[in-house]
Protein backbone atom coordinates (compact mmCIF):
# COMPACT_ATOMS: atom_id res chain seq x y z
CA UNK A 1 0.00 0.00 0.00
CA UNK A 2 3.03 2.44 1.19
CA UNK A 3 4.93 1.56 -2.07
CA UNK A 4 1.42 1.95 -4.25
CA UNK A 5 1.22 5.89 -2.87
CA UNK A 6 5.19 6.68 -3.46
CA UNK A 7 6.22 5.89 -0.48
CA UNK A 8 9.36 3.55 -0.15
CA UNK A 9 9.33 1.71 3.23
CA UNK A 10 11.76 -0.86 4.74
CA UNK A 11 10.29 -3.91 6.24
CA UNK A 12 10.95 -2.67 9.50
CA UNK A 13 8.28 0.08 8.94
CA UNK A 14 5.78 -1.77 6.88
CA UNK A 15 5.41 -4.45 9.55
CA UNK A 16 5.53 -1.38 12.77
CA UNK A 17 2.23 0.10 10.12
CA UNK A 18 0.68 -3.56 9.63
CA UNK A 19 0.84 -4.29 13.41
CA UNK A 20 -0.62 -1.12 14.34
CA UNK A 21 -3.77 -1.58 11.96
CA UNK A 22 -4.41 -4.93 12.78
CA UNK A 23 -3.88 -4.33 16.75
CA UNK A 24 -5.69 -1.13 16.50
CA UNK A 25 -3.12 0.70 18.41
CA UNK A 26 -1.14 4.04 17.57
CA UNK A 27 1.90 4.17 15.82
CA UNK A 28 4.82 5.82 17.43
CA UNK A 29 7.31 7.20 14.87
CA UNK A 30 10.38 8.61 16.19
CA UNK A 31 13.71 10.26 14.56
CA UNK A 32 15.66 12.78 12.69
CA UNK A 33 13.95 15.71 10.81
CA UNK A 34 13.04 15.51 7.09
CA UNK A 35 13.01 11.28 7.14
CA UNK A 36 9.58 10.78 6.09
CA UNK A 37 7.47 10.76 9.70
CA UNK A 38 4.82 12.91 8.95
CA UNK A 39 4.53 11.47 5.31
CA UNK A 40 3.80 7.83 6.77
CA UNK A 41 0.34 9.70 8.23
CA UNK A 42 -0.14 11.53 4.89
CA UNK A 43 0.32 8.32 2.58
CA UNK A 44 -1.69 6.02 5.47
CA UNK A 45 -5.11 8.20 4.47
CA UNK A 46 -4.33 8.19 1.15
CA UNK A 47 -3.95 4.31 0.92
CA UNK A 48 -6.94 3.80 3.19
CA UNK A 49 -8.89 6.72 1.47
CA UNK A 50 -9.48 8.47 4.82
CA UNK A 51 -9.01 11.90 5.61
CA UNK A 52 -6.41 13.35 7.72
CA UNK A 53 -6.85 15.29 10.78
CA UNK A 54 -3.41 16.44 11.63
CA UNK A 55 -2.79 18.02 14.82
CA UNK A 56 0.32 19.92 15.36
CA UNK A 57 2.00 20.20 18.49
CA UNK A 58 4.13 23.23 20.16
CA UNK A 59 4.95 23.92 23.51
CA UNK A 60 1.73 25.53 25.10
CA UNK A 61 -0.53 23.37 23.57
CA UNK A 62 -3.50 23.33 25.24
CA UNK A 63 -7.35 21.67 25.39
CA UNK A 64 -8.68 24.26 23.52
CA UNK A 65 -6.38 24.26 21.07
CA UNK A 66 -6.39 20.58 20.49
CA UNK A 67 -9.67 18.74 21.70
CA UNK A 68 -12.46 21.37 21.72
CA UNK A 69 -13.62 25.03 22.99
CA UNK A 70 -17.01 26.84 23.41
CA UNK A 71 -17.56 29.93 21.46
CA UNK A 72 -17.87 32.47 24.02
CA UNK A 73 -18.58 35.24 21.14
CA UNK A 74 -21.40 33.44 19.56
CA UNK A 75 -22.17 32.71 22.61
CA UNK A 76 -22.63 36.30 24.33
CA UNK A 77 -24.69 36.96 20.86
CA UNK A 78 -26.91 34.54 21.80
CA UNK A 79 -27.37 35.51 25.25
CA UNK A 80 -27.73 39.05 24.52
CA UNK A 81 -30.50 38.26 21.78
CA UNK A 82 -31.99 36.12 24.38
CA UNK A 83 -32.74 39.01 26.93
CA UNK A 84 -33.36 41.32 24.67
CA UNK A 85 -36.49 39.31 23.44
CA UNK A 86 -40.02 38.73 25.01
CA UNK A 87 -41.18 36.23 27.54
CA UNK A 88 -44.02 35.62 29.46
CA UNK A 89 -44.04 35.60 33.19
CA UNK A 90 -44.49 31.86 33.21
CA UNK A 91 -41.04 31.46 31.47
CA UNK A 92 -38.91 33.67 33.02
CA UNK A 93 -38.38 31.64 35.68
CA UNK A 94 -37.28 28.67 33.55
CA UNK A 95 -35.36 31.23 31.47
CA UNK A 96 -31.62 31.31 32.72
CA UNK A 97 -31.73 27.34 32.88
CA UNK A 98 -33.03 26.90 29.37
CA UNK A 99 -29.92 29.49 28.26
CA UNK A 100 -27.03 27.86 30.11
CA UNK A 101 -28.55 24.61 27.89
CA UNK A 102 -28.78 26.88 24.93
CA UNK A 103 -25.38 27.99 24.81
CA UNK A 104 -24.01 24.84 25.93
CA UNK A 105 -25.39 22.95 23.19
CA UNK A 106 -23.65 21.22 19.89
CA UNK A 107 -24.31 24.38 17.89
CA UNK A 108 -22.18 26.65 20.22
CA UNK A 109 -18.90 23.97 20.47
CA UNK A 110 -15.80 24.51 18.38
CA UNK A 111 -14.88 21.32 17.14
CA UNK A 112 -10.41 21.21 17.47
CA UNK A 113 -8.43 18.14 15.55
CA UNK A 114 -8.99 15.06 19.06
CA UNK A 115 -12.52 15.88 19.34
CA UNK A 116 -13.01 16.12 15.22
CA UNK A 117 -10.60 12.77 14.98
CA UNK A 118 -13.13 10.99 17.48
CA UNK A 119 -16.60 12.15 16.74
CA UNK A 120 -15.95 12.95 12.43
CA UNK A 121 -18.71 14.80 11.26
CA UNK A 122 -19.39 12.48 8.19
CA UNK A 123 -18.70 9.50 10.68
CA UNK A 124 -15.76 8.08 8.47
CA UNK A 125 -13.09 7.37 10.76
CA UNK A 126 -9.96 9.59 10.10
CA UNK A 127 -6.43 9.01 10.25
CA UNK A 128 -5.25 11.22 13.16
CA UNK A 129 -1.57 12.44 13.35
CA UNK A 130 -0.08 13.97 15.90
CA UNK A 131 2.98 15.63 15.23
CA UNK A 132 6.30 16.67 16.88
CA UNK A 133 4.71 15.55 20.29
CA UNK A 134 7.92 16.07 22.09
CA UNK A 135 7.23 19.77 21.33
CA UNK A 136 4.51 20.22 24.03
CA UNK A 137 4.31 20.10 27.53
CA UNK A 138 3.93 16.69 29.77
CA UNK A 139 0.43 17.60 31.12
CA UNK A 140 -0.64 17.59 27.28
CA UNK A 141 0.84 14.52 27.00
CA UNK A 142 -0.70 13.12 29.99
CA UNK A 143 -4.36 14.05 28.67
CA UNK A 144 -3.46 12.70 25.83
CA UNK A 145 -2.93 9.84 27.13
CA UNK A 146 -6.33 9.40 28.47
CA UNK A 147 -7.74 10.36 25.37
CA UNK A 148 -5.76 7.88 23.42
CA UNK A 149 -6.60 4.88 26.03
CA UNK A 150 -10.12 4.79 25.64
CA UNK A 151 -10.82 7.24 22.49
CA UNK A 152 -13.01 9.35 24.20
CA UNK A 153 -13.24 13.00 25.36
CA UNK A 154 -15.11 14.52 28.40
CA UNK A 155 -17.00 17.66 27.95
CA UNK A 156 -18.15 18.47 31.20
CA UNK A 157 -21.41 20.47 29.81
CA UNK A 158 -22.01 17.72 27.60
CA UNK A 159 -21.21 14.07 28.63
CA UNK A 160 -18.21 11.78 26.83
CA UNK A 161 -17.87 11.53 23.20
CA UNK A 162 -17.03 7.92 22.52
CA UNK A 163 -15.37 7.12 18.96
CA UNK A 164 -18.30 4.93 17.36
CA UNK A 165 -14.89 3.19 15.25
CA UNK A 166 -10.95 5.06 16.78
CA UNK A 167 -9.01 6.54 14.17
CA UNK A 168 -5.88 4.81 13.07
CA UNK A 169 -3.24 6.97 14.75
CA UNK A 170 0.26 7.98 13.40
CA UNK A 171 2.33 9.91 16.62
CA UNK A 172 5.81 11.47 15.49
CA UNK A 173 8.41 12.86 17.51
CA UNK A 174 11.83 14.14 16.71
CA UNK A 175 13.15 12.94 20.21
CA UNK A 176 14.37 16.60 21.40
CA UNK A 177 12.97 15.27 24.81
CA UNK A 178 11.59 11.76 25.36
CA UNK A 179 7.97 10.51 25.29
CA UNK A 180 6.80 9.22 28.42
CA UNK A 181 7.12 5.36 28.95
CA UNK A 182 3.28 5.30 29.85
CA UNK A 183 2.40 6.57 26.30
CA UNK A 184 5.03 4.62 24.93
CA UNK A 185 3.37 1.39 26.01
CA UNK A 186 0.08 2.16 24.74
CA UNK A 187 1.86 2.20 21.06
CA UNK A 188 3.62 0.41 18.22
CA UNK A 189 7.20 2.11 18.29
CA UNK A 190 9.69 2.64 14.97
CA UNK A 191 12.65 4.05 14.80
CA UNK A 192 13.08 5.90 11.30
CA UNK A 193 16.79 6.38 10.30
CA UNK A 194 18.38 8.15 7.44
CA UNK A 195 17.85 6.06 4.19
CA UNK A 196 21.01 4.26 3.10
CA UNK A 197 21.89 5.39 -0.26
CA UNK A 198 20.31 2.79 -2.47
CA UNK A 199 16.97 3.30 -0.67
CA UNK A 200 17.23 6.79 -1.07
CA UNK A 201 17.95 6.95 -4.68
CA UNK A 202 14.85 4.75 -4.95
CA UNK A 203 12.89 7.17 -2.77
CA UNK A 204 14.19 10.01 -5.22
CA UNK A 205 13.17 7.93 -8.29
CA UNK A 206 9.49 7.22 -6.86
CA UNK A 207 9.07 11.28 -5.78
CA UNK A 208 10.92 12.68 -8.91
CA UNK A 209 11.16 10.83 -10.97
CA UNK A 210 12.00 13.26 -13.81
CA UNK A 211 15.21 13.56 -12.25
CA UNK A 212 18.24 12.56 -14.51
CA UNK A 213 19.82 9.64 -13.74
CA UNK A 214 22.88 10.73 -13.25
CA UNK A 215 21.61 13.84 -11.51
CA UNK A 216 20.00 11.38 -9.12
CA UNK A 217 23.14 8.88 -8.07
CA UNK A 218 25.12 12.42 -7.22
CA UNK A 219 22.85 14.05 -5.33
CA UNK A 220 22.07 10.45 -3.23
CA UNK A 221 26.07 9.97 -3.23
CA UNK A 222 26.60 13.93 -1.92
CA UNK A 223 24.07 13.87 0.58
CA UNK A 224 24.79 10.53 2.09
CA UNK A 225 28.35 12.10 2.39
CA UNK A 226 27.37 15.51 4.18
CA UNK A 227 25.58 13.29 6.73
CA UNK A 228 28.76 11.85 7.58
CA UNK A 229 30.12 15.58 8.18
CA UNK A 230 30.02 17.51 11.64
CA UNK A 231 27.27 19.37 11.50
CA UNK A 232 24.67 21.24 13.26
CA UNK A 233 21.76 19.59 11.38
CA UNK A 234 22.12 17.06 8.83
CA UNK A 235 19.83 17.08 5.91
CA UNK A 236 16.76 14.74 5.55
CA UNK A 237 15.48 12.92 2.72
CA UNK A 238 13.05 15.87 2.47
CA UNK A 239 15.89 18.29 1.72
CA UNK A 240 17.17 15.96 -0.97
CA UNK A 241 14.27 15.98 -2.99
CA UNK A 242 13.93 20.15 -2.88
CA UNK A 243 17.61 19.93 -4.03
CA UNK A 244 17.28 17.75 -6.95
CA UNK A 245 13.66 20.08 -7.69
CA UNK A 246 15.78 22.96 -7.28
CA UNK A 247 18.81 21.78 -9.00
CA UNK A 248 16.23 20.68 -12.03
CA UNK A 249 14.55 24.30 -12.27
CA UNK A 250 18.36 25.28 -12.75
CA UNK A 251 18.69 22.60 -15.80
CA UNK A 252 21.25 20.58 -14.51
CA UNK A 253 21.40 17.42 -15.82
CA UNK A 254 24.82 16.59 -13.57
CA UNK A 255 26.18 18.23 -10.37
CA UNK A 256 29.08 20.22 -10.50
CA UNK A 257 31.25 22.42 -8.13
CA UNK A 258 30.13 25.54 -8.71
CA UNK A 259 26.09 24.76 -8.78
CA UNK A 260 26.44 22.86 -5.41
CA UNK A 261 27.95 26.23 -3.60
CA UNK A 262 25.40 28.00 -5.13
CA UNK A 263 22.48 25.99 -3.88
CA UNK A 264 23.40 24.84 -1.13
CA UNK A 265 20.85 26.70 1.04
CA UNK A 266 18.10 24.46 0.07
CA UNK A 267 20.35 21.12 1.31
CA UNK A 268 21.42 23.21 4.66
CA UNK A 269 19.49 25.24 6.78
CA UNK A 270 22.28 26.79 9.33
CA UNK A 271 24.95 29.13 8.60
CA UNK A 272 27.50 27.25 11.04
CA UNK A 273 27.01 24.21 8.15
CA UNK A 274 26.56 26.49 5.20
CA UNK A 275 29.94 27.78 6.37
CA UNK A 276 31.56 24.76 6.79
CA UNK A 277 30.83 23.92 3.70
CA UNK A 278 31.95 26.95 2.02
CA UNK A 279 35.22 26.30 3.66
CA UNK A 280 36.47 23.43 1.93
CA UNK A 281 33.23 20.90 2.56
CA UNK A 282 31.77 20.80 -0.86
CA UNK A 283 35.21 20.00 -2.29
CA UNK A 284 36.25 17.60 0.20
CA UNK A 285 32.38 15.37 -0.40
CA UNK A 286 32.68 15.72 -3.81
CA UNK A 287 36.59 14.66 -4.57
CA UNK A 288 35.35 11.60 -1.75
CA UNK A 289 32.34 10.89 -4.03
Amino acid sequence: MLRDQGYVADVGLGTALFLALRLGRPLLLEGEAGVGKTEVAKTLAAGLRRPLIRLQCYEGLDLASAAYEWNYAKQMIHIRAAEGGGASDADRGSAPANLARDVFSEDFLIRRPLLSALDPADGVAPVLLIDELDRTDEPFEAYLLEVLSDFQITIPELGTVTAAEPPRVVITSNRTREIHDALKRRCIYHWIDYPTAARELEILGSRVPDAPEQLSVQVVAFVQKVRELELFKRPGVAETLDWTRALMALDRHTLDRETAHRTLGVLLKYQDDLARMADGGVEEVMAVG
